[in-house]
């Protein structure tokens, strides 16, 4: 006698572009204040580089989801006075490298309104624009500028690496009253995930333990999560106990939850893919030298990419991409140090 066994429906998958444009009409249907502006974000357009925006000037008009001319100033200009009026705009600049035709509006404006007024004038501003290598679109179109922008006071950088997480924390980054930088990678946009929680937001600057490890912390966030987690993997057959910290903001990062894990496992690897020379790893691992210097096993170590524009050519730009293997190599290297005792 036989007996079945009824199996549970698999979960749908959804991807990355699908979870945020979820996000953005789950905004824009719950508050009015909320509009979206930048080049071809309206139908019957494309809904932006890669249809994010598809479908929600159809849904809410072309009054709250305008498409632009071509002109990035123009863009945050109108989106930095649309907030000090009291809306909610969300600004898509189509590429990050781009947002450097803008940096006076983004870094002398939107950050600092709200201490030149003295509290009295926020800027609730959303910059969603997309970056990263592997497509072969050449160092004017793929370079990482987080660093530059958790630089600047009076501004939130924000990274996802999962569809749920770039819903809900999209969903946070309309609610708050400060300006958002929100970074998409060009290569997640076609990944799959599962689907988010309706309506749930994840809060600014938590980070997500992803895999819980015991004897090295690797911190991670964006296109650098999955290659951690496939490092992690790899070293786990080997009887390494790796645990994955994903940041998901950038600035504020999660500094309690970082030091508590290399507190944990005394040593750390942090990974990013953009350039490594003055960036996001740099401010990390020395604020783990200055806090826990005597918890330390070994320096903390990191992965990046050269100090070089993204390169066009193919072989080039696979050289220029750290994955697997240099995050695999980092942990090893600092297992392999001993503190100086």
């Amino acid at each position: 006698m036989t007996t079945e066994t009824a199996s549970k429906p698999a979960v749908k998958k959804v991807g990355m572009i699908q979870a945020l444009n979820m996000a953005l009409h789950e905004a824009m249907s719950k508050d009015d204040s909320v509009i979206v502006i930048g080049e071809d974000v309206a139908d019957p357009e494309e809904g932006g580089i890669v249809g994010v925006t598809k479908g929600l000037s159809t849904a809410y008009g072309d009054l709250r989801c305008r498409s632009t001319p071509i002109s990035e100033q123009a863009i945050v200009g109108a989106a930095i006075g649309a907030a000090i009026m009291g809306m909610k705009p969300i600004a898509e600049i189509m590429l990050m490298n781009f947002t450097t035709v803008a940096m006076d509006m983004i870094v002398n404006h939107a950050a600092k309104l709200r201490f030149m007024s003295g509290g009295q004038t926020n800027v609730p501003l959303v910059i969603r624009t997309a970056t990263g290598a592997g497509l072969s679109v050449g160092g004017q179109h793929a370079d990482y500028y987080e660093a530059w922008f958790a630089h600047t006071p009076g501004i939130k950088v924000v990274m996802a690496s999962t569809p749920a997480d770039a819903y809900g924390l999209l969903l946070s980054a309309i609610d708050d009253p400060d300006p958002v930088i929100f970074v998409e990678n060009t290569l997640l946009y076609f990944t799959q995930g599962e689907p988010p929680e309706p309506g749930k937001r994840i809060p600014l600057g938590l980070a997500k333990v992803v895999k819980p490890g015991s004897d090295v912390t690797l911190v991670c966030y964006g296109s650098h999560v999955a290659p951690s987690l496939a490092a992690a993997g790899k070293l786990e057959a080997d009887g390494i106990s790796v645990e994955v910290i994903d940041l998901r903001t950038i600035s504020p990062w999660d500094k309690k939850t970082v030091l508590a894990s290399v507190a944990k496992t005394g040593r750390a690897v942090i990974t990013h893919e953009a350039v490594k020379p003055f960036g996001v790893g740099a401010e990390i691992s020395s604020v783990i030298h200055e806090e826990l210097f005597d918890q330390l096993k070994g320096p903390v170590q990191r992965v990046g990419a050269p100090y070089c524009p993204v390169p066009y050519s193919k072989p080039l730009e696979v050289a220029f991409m750290q994955g697997a293997d240099a995050i695999e190599a980092a942990v090893r290297k600092t297992l392999q140090a001993r503190a100086v005792a």
